[in-house]
């Protein structure tokens, strides 16, 4: 049977695996530290679950419109204003099934077949993969600490070639955890817009941002697209409710494909989604940071002490990316030495691009402090 040529250069989450293989090893009785899976690991909020369960209750449960829940529009529209300070049209905002259903209508509609996307190496690995299930192309572009792990001005000025009409970033990102400067990020959006192109800025992590500025690349320029979900501040992974901000002039393109491609997102969870702006759940919310901070602050000094190379903290997120050539030549095998010997599961950097991937791994601060405590003992005695 024939099958589509695309599919095989799109490749899977290596973690998954890892994850399975973890899952195996607890069925058999054995305790596993995870570190591994960037999920948070409290419960959405009740007002959010309430909300839920009396939609559901009342019968709302039918389509919505393909754009979103009017109320719930409005609801992030005025969420702007109240933490940014920024000004966005109900208009511009699109409710979609995750951030990844918010990344696929915006390359889906500012896309052409064999257009170049340029993004950073390490980065989100879906977003590579996207790219190339639109028939487009990818120009991953290599980053380090010098730059904080983020594409910079002079990276975009020294890869753009003709074919190249989209940049997407991210901030804070994954797997890094590190924030753009606000500085760097309007001089790139300044570039993007002379050239005629598109900047997509991924802000699913808004929300845990631990110090420094804090503002949304909205601020920058009104053409910008910005992803965003409720799936890490707002604890509601499962789900699966997203949104992102467009320009009006492309809001009815995406109405019509988010028509062709989902219809709608799911309607139990916008409705429920409508509480998570109300005072009770971002004090909720915003407990959850500081638990967030205190496992960061706990686990950065620790990873240091170890033997692990922290180029650069993070200042959001929850994630720390280390470099583990300390230990290993092969980060991809040294995550399943150590989830086989001593159940703590972490993710190799082949999971998010080509550059140096081999001596980096991911931790992820997503489970309690107590368990970080034992998965760095075990460390510290393997090690």
């Amino acid at each position: 049977m024939v099958r589509s040529s695309r599919i095989k250069d799109i490749q899977p989450f290596h973690v998954m695996a890892l994850l399975a293989r973890a899952k195996e090893l607890e069925a058999q009785g054995k305790d596993i530290v995870h570190m591994e899976i960037g999920e948070p690991d409290f419960t959405t909020p009740q007002p959010i679950i309430n909300a839920g369960i009396e939609a559901i209750r009342i019968g709302n449960v039918h389509y919505t419109p393909a754009l979103g829940l009017p109320a719930l529009r409005e609801a992030i529209a005025a969420f702007y204003k109240t933490r940014y300070d920024t000004e966005v049209s109900s208009k511009q905002v699109v409710i979609t099934p995750g951030a990844s259903g918010a990344l696929m209508l915006a390359l889906g509609v500012i896309m052409q077949e064999g257009d170049e996307v340029l993004l950073a190496d390490p980065g989100y690995p879906c977003n590579r993969n996207f790219v190339r299930f639109l028939s487009g192309k990818t120009r991953s572009i290599p980053v380090d600490a010098s730059s904080g792990f983020q594409l910079t001005l002079n990276h975009l000025q020294d890869n753009w070639t003709e074919k190249t009409t989209v940049v997407m970033i991210a901030s804070p990102s994954n797997p890094t955890g590190t924030c753009l400067a606000r500085s760097e990020l309007l001089k790139m959006a300044q570039f993007v817009k002379e050239k005629g192109a598109y900047l997509v800025v991924d802000e699913i992590y808004h929300g845990l941002v631990y110090e420094g500025d804090i503002f949304t690349a909205l601020d920058g320029d009104e053409n910008i697209i910005v992803i965003n979900s409720f799936s890490k501040y707002f604890n509601m992974t499962g789900w699966r409710l997203g949104w992102l901000v467009a320009p009006e002039a492309l809001v009815g393109d995406m109405d019509k494909l988010a028509q062709n491609i989902f219809l709608a997102a799911p309607t139990p969870a916008q409705y429920a989604a409508l509480a998570a702006f109300n005072p009770e759940t971002i004090g909720i919310l915003e407990s959850h940071k500081q638990e967030f901070k205190q496992r960061r602050d706990f686990l950065l000094p620790a990873l240091k002490k170890l033997g692990f190379k922290i180029e650069v903290e993070p200042q959001g997120a929850f994630y720390i990316y280390a470099n583990s050539e300390s230990f290993t030549k092969d980060s991809y095998e040294f995550a399943y030495d150590l989830l086989e010997n001593i159940g703590v599961a972490i993710t190799p950097g082949k999971d998010f691009g080509d550059y140096k991937a081999s001596n980096y791994v991911r931790f992820a601060y997503t489970t309690s402090l107590e368990q970080l405590k034992e998965g760095i003992k075990r460390l510290n005695e393997y090690l």
